[in-house]
């Protein structure tokens, strides 16, 4: 019996079905070896080599495999078509000692067919492949390792830094700083009403130029002018120009464009769109079906389709739409420059599969998740939508010649929005309005003239599906990092939410600033651009791995060294407290941390007691503890017992010492000095009490 091994159980699940009982299919669960967690595990003096070990947890899968190869006729390694999945088999062939020739398969697509494939083509594991992975680990364990402590001291303990998240979040800080600084311009458009004589059609022709250059209303006077002046004139068409525009479908998708689109028309943020996309990748139980995969590999930054797959679609569009929707010639899109084109683009593995016949056999997002890449795909290979286009010059003839322009378009053929239907080609043809019958030398009467004010916008605030785009043309990154990039930057509460707006914290901010004034090379895009161009290089075979290290590690640990003496001459003497340690006797000295201040033994490491700090902001209203002031993972202040887990009381407002008498809700401290009082937080009650003045300077934040 031969041994096939993926990483993923969902993988080795639909693997299996296909494969029969001449295999076995298990799993590894991703790496089985990694750096080490609580160390670099770098050996910088030695040519950066890696200190493996093996990953925790793994030692059970270990065991389970070991005695899978031991029985195997033949191993082989069929881990994700990238760098990562690569690597994961190179760390496999190392850990078991196996050959490293013929050995590795690989396919975009986990079909019976590409499986089966790929199982006639074994080959060696791609060093390059290889390299490029481990240079990418070690230089992110470098500039994490390195970074991250300097943060703490500087800022606050807890925080991290990273060579992609920290130059997404100077992206996201720049544009915050943009629009609060962004001076608004001002601008008129002016419009004509007009109509033919006897023909009751209004037609709205907007201001263009004057003489026949095209002019910039800025200011309310030349607004006025142009208004009199238009009003004063004759009015009649100088020319008509029809024409036919055609509308190209896009290409189908990538990670990017996936991401991009899952985010604003499904409304599901980048982590949840990838964990959604995977199961559509490596199966999902469908009743009837078993355990399918239904799209090709989902992490590409590529456009290209299959030969196969495109005279699957050239086939079903003539079926489904008729010929007249498949184009002359089969539809191909350029992949940008600098994007790795080993796989191809994001599509349904068989257009047989429709998302219709499976809506009530998926749980509703990867329904609609797959509906998005299948329509895309099939609208990516069908004929443009072809539309009858009408733009009308009407001057005004008085002291000068004021030109208008009227425009419009209505639909001539469907093409690739005929994928979208029922909805898209209802809404089309609903918009589409009939072009007005109007000739050369026409005449036509004035009815009314609009000037409108308005004023430039600062450019909207980052959304994810926005932040994604931007990290993809700006090079930051790669498809697989995109959705944790933004998740990492959540989590360590460098921003937040408006709605779906990105908008970065107070840390955030702080963060970035520290980063750009001692690492501005880390912080600058085109130096992470061109870092992510060097390890294309190293999968390309063009240049060694340890080369790339050498050359950023000098310049990067003299900053770090700067950056580590400049916070040992600005860190302030930790503040004693009156407490004694009850481990060691030592009098404990005041730390703080994310979450707040505590008290810790000044012999850490060599004692590490800790306990609450003293000075509460309140009373607990449930037991009589003090109350603590707290930061949660999104930045927000909140209040919780100090006597916690035995008390459970938390508020997101200071409480007072007492439950509302009245209705036995959490009373809040509101104002200072003589105006302080307690308030019920129930606003239905109101009931509001005279409270005496605070002993310590710790009062309400309102």
């Amino acid at each position: 019996m031969d041994l096939v091994i993926v990483e993923s159980p969902h993988k080795a699940k639909t693997i299996a079905k296909y494969l029969g009982r001449e295999y076995q299919v298990l799993a590894s669960g991703g790496h089985v070896r990694d750096l080490p967690e609580h160390s670099m595990g770098v050996d910088i003096e030695h040519g950066f080599k890696p200190e493996y070990v093996v990953t925790d947890g793994k030692k059970a899968t270990i065991d389970t495999l070991g005695k899978a190869i031991a029985k195997a006729d033949r191993v082989y390694l069929a881990t994700d078509p990238d760098r990562e999945g690569e690597a994961i088999s190179w760390h496999l062939a190392q850990v078991f000692n196996l050959p490293e020739d013929d050995i590795r398969i690989e396919f975009n697509e986990i079909s019976k067919k590409a499986v089966l494939n790929a199982l006639k083509r074994p080959r060696h594991i791609n060093d390059n492949l290889v390299d490029a992975q481990q240079a990418r680990r070690v230089l992110d364990r470098l500039v994490g390792y390195k970074l991250s402590p300097i943060l703490s001291r500087k800022i606050k303990s807890g925080l991290s830094a990273g060579r992609v998240q920290s130059v997404s979040l100077k992206m996201i800080v720049d544009r915050e700083r943009e629009i609060l600084n962004f001076k608004p311009e001002e601008y008129w458009n002016i419009f004509a009403m007009l109509n033919k004589g006897g023909d009751s059609a209004i037609h709205k022709c907007e201001f263009y130029d004057i003489d026949g250059k095209k002019l910039k209303v800025d200011n309310k006077e030349l607004a006025d002018s142009i208004v009199a002046g238009s009003k004063a004139g004759e009015w009649s068409v100088e020319s008509v120009k029809r024409d036919t525009s055609v509308n190209r479908p896009a290409p189908p998708f990538t990670t990017s464009t996936m991401q991009q689109d899952g985010a604003s028309k499904l409304g599901l943020t980048p982590p949840k769109i990838m964990q959604i996309a995977q199961q559509l990748y490596e199966g999902v139980d469908i009743p009837g079906m078993g355990h399918t995969a239904l799209v090709t590999y989902i992490r590409t930054d590529s456009v290209r389709v299959s030969d196969d797959a495109q005279r699957e679609a050239i086939a079903h569009i003539k079926s489904v739409y008729g010929d007249a929707f498949a184009p002359d010639k089969p539809n191909f899109y350029k992949t940008k420059s600098g994007s790795q084109d080993a796989h191809e683009a994001i599509r349904p593995i068989s257009l047989e599969a429709d998302p219709e016949a499976l809506k009530d056999k998926l749980e509703r997002n990867v329904y609609k998740l797959y509906k998005l890449i299948y329509d895309r795909f099939v609208a990516s290979q069908m004929a443009p939508a072809q539309y009858d286009t009408l733009t009308v010059r009407v001057v005004s003839h008085s002291d000068k010649e004021y030109g208008y322009l009227l425009k419009g378009r209505t639909l001539k053929f469907l093409g690739w929005r005929a994928a979208y239907t029922p909805a898209g080609a209802e809404k089309e043809e609903k918009d589409a309005k009939t072009l007005p019958d109007i000739s050369e030398g026409e005449r036509f009467k004035l009815k009314e003239m609009k000037a409108e004010q308005k004023f430039t916008t600062p450019p909207p605030r980052y959304t994810d599906a926005t932040l994604v785009k931007g990290m993809e043309d700006n090079g930051i990154g790669r498809p697989s990092t995109y959705a944790a990039t933004i998740t990492v930057l959540s989590k360590r509460a460098y921003i937040d939410k408006d709605g779906k707006s990105i908008v970065p914290t107070q840390l955030g901010e702080t963060v970035c600033d520290m980063l750009v004034k001692y690492f501005p090379n880390i912080m600058d895009v085109k130096f992470t651009s061109d870092m992510e161009l060097d390890l294309d290089k190293i999968e390309e075979g063009g240049v060694q791995w340890q080369k790339i290290l050498q050359d950023f590690y000098p310049d990067f640990i003299d900053k770090c060294h700067a950056a580590h003496s400049d916070s040992l001459k600005m860190r302030p003497k930790a503040e004693e407290s009156d407490e004694i340690c009850e481990k060691c006797g030592a009098r404990m000295v005041i730390r703080e941390s994310k979450f707040g201040k505590f008290l810790a033994c000044p012999n850490y490491p060599n004692c590490k007691f800790t306990k609450p700090y003293g000075g509460y902001a309140a009373v607990c209203p449930k037991c009589g503890k003090g109350i603590l002031r707290k930061v949660s993972k999104k930045g927000k202040v909140f209040y919780s017992c100090s006597g916690y887990p035995d008390c459970d009381f938390i508020s997101w407002d200071l409480p007072a010492p007492h439950f509302c008498p009245q209705c036995k809700s959490t009373m809040r401290i509101s104002g200072s000095g003589e105006k302080r009082k307690y308030v019920c937080v129930d606003r239905n009650c109101g009931y509001i009490e005279p409270a005496p003045e605070a002993e310590t300077s710790q009062e309400s934040e309102e």
